[in-house]
């Protein structure tokens, strides 16, 4: 539980500590204030960090010096907390499941005080927290937890009961119960869909998307489709399946973030490591210029992010953000490109990007326009015209793919995907 000052009314503020990995070794102290409308942090590396051998910056916008150093919000829409700290705080389904939690518990107890975001960030199941930063009370417990010999995070014989209670919020007719099985298991990682932390059969951590109450196509088919046909088309991209749960199809998705033996690999998104304002535009050649200062192997993920680029671009993934593309940690403070997740067609949107090539060229709307540019990604026409054409071989097996038991689209569902492998060059 978290301990808060509050000296006075409007005012208070909380401590925390915060750990890296499966060891648990000691980076530093976090503080969160709120006086009134305001909400910043404080962040102060620990001495031990500080002169750590294997040292290195878990945030770009924190420096390498003791004392604590401040992160106030730029903008309303900006996280308080420094930006590896944030891309650890729950997606917009994460925030939904806390806050009508939280709503339901005031009814009942009105000395309740409001939400901030510590209690966000804090609400989210350790066990399964992205990449490898924890946190702690003041009572060395972390947050959030479970006692001992007890699990929150779930195992596949329990999905059927976490869909449930996903669609009773969508319904916005869930329970205290069913919010109460949510809490922790459905709290983290990107996006606005109904979603869980699982330990799959092979007893790896995963993620389990469900099919939303709104949907007009089998959009948790469509994405293990494109995260397949990713792997065909050379990307390293996330393992996926389908599995069906009381009729209904929902995608099995494995973490990148955990070893086998549940070790944490530190993570940063594009825009951390960007450190991107989230109202602002922004571009891949903007990524590339940092990932050469900050990337183990700068050219093979500059060009394995270019043949991304193109697999979007033929696929009609437009969902691109910065939140959307990962990096982790390797060794000696330097990051390499995580495998892609998040791929989804859109058959139903204009084929334009929405994290922009570069500054001068805009969105991306033609495959013209990335070959153009290929030489940013450090290719020449010759290379560039090579990795197209394995990734145009790749997608045009889409249908093939699709109707394999793994993805089991049917041909009304292939029909509404068609639209999004249709180019027009």
């Amino acid at each position: 539980m978290l301990t808060r000052s509050m000296p006075r009314a409007g005012f208070s503020r909380v401590e925390v500590n915060v750990c890296l990995g499966r060891g648990a070794a000691p980076l530093g102290r976090l503080v969160f204030v709120k006086d009134g409308q305001r909400e910043f942090s404080q962040f102060a590396y620990s001495r031990d960090w500080l002169s750590d051998a294997s040292y290195f910056d878990i945030s770009p916008d924190l420096s390498r010096q003791p004392g604590y150093q401040l992160r106030k919000p730029p903008t309303r829409n900006d996280p308080c907390f420094f930006l590896a700290l944030a891309d650890t705080a729950p997606d917009a389904w994460g925030r939904r499941v806390i806050a009508r939690a939280h709503a339901k518990a005031r009814a009942t107890n009105a000395a309740l005080a409001p939400l901030t975001e510590i209690d966000y960030l804090a609400a989210v199941d350790d066990f399964s927290r992205v990449g490898a930063i924890r946190i702690q009370d003041s009572q060395g417990h972390y947050l959030r937890t479970v006692a001992d010999g007890e699990r929150s995070t779930p195992t596949l014989l329990e999905l059927e009961s976490i869909l449930l209670a996903s669609h009773a919020v969508e319904l916005s007719q869930e329970t205290a119960e069913d919010l109460a099985y949510l809490q922790g298991k459905a709290t983290s990682l990107g996006g606005m869909r109904p979603k869980c932390s699982i330990v799959d059969m092979n007893g790896a951590l995963s993620l389990g998307k469900f099919p939303s109450m709104t949907d007009e196509r089998s959009v948790t088919r469509g994405e293990v489709l494109a995260l397949r046909l990713a792997r065909l088309a050379g990307i390293k991209s996330a393992e996926a399946r389908v599995t069906m749960v009381q009729g209904q199809p929902v995608a099995i998705i494995r973490r990148f973030d955990r070893t086998p033996e549940y070790n944490r690999i530190p993570y940063l998104s594009g825009a951390t490591l960007l450190q991107a304002q989230r109202d602002d535009e922004h571009s891949y050649t903007e990524i590339v210029d940092v990932m050469r200062s900050m990337c183990e192997d700068f050219v093979a993920d500059a060009r394995q992010l270019w043949r991304r680029l193109v697999f979007n671009h033929l696929i009609n993934n437009v969902d691109d953000h910065l939140q959307n593309l990962g990096f982790l940690y390797s060794a000696n403070n330097q990051w390499r490109l995580s495998p892609a997740f998040d791929l989804n067609p859109f058959p139903d949107k204009s084929r334009e990007s929405k994290t922009w090539l570069s500054e001068d060229t805009g969105p991306i709307t033609s495959v013209q326009q990335l070959l153009d540019q290929a030489f940013r990604f450090e290719l020449d026409q010759d290379d560039a015209k090579s990795v197209l054409a394995e990734v145009s071989a790749a997608v045009s097996r889409w249908e093939e793919v699709g109707i394999t038991h793994e993805v089991g689209l049917s041909g009304r569902e292939l029909s509404d995907f068609r639209p999004a492998f249709q180019l027009s060059r």
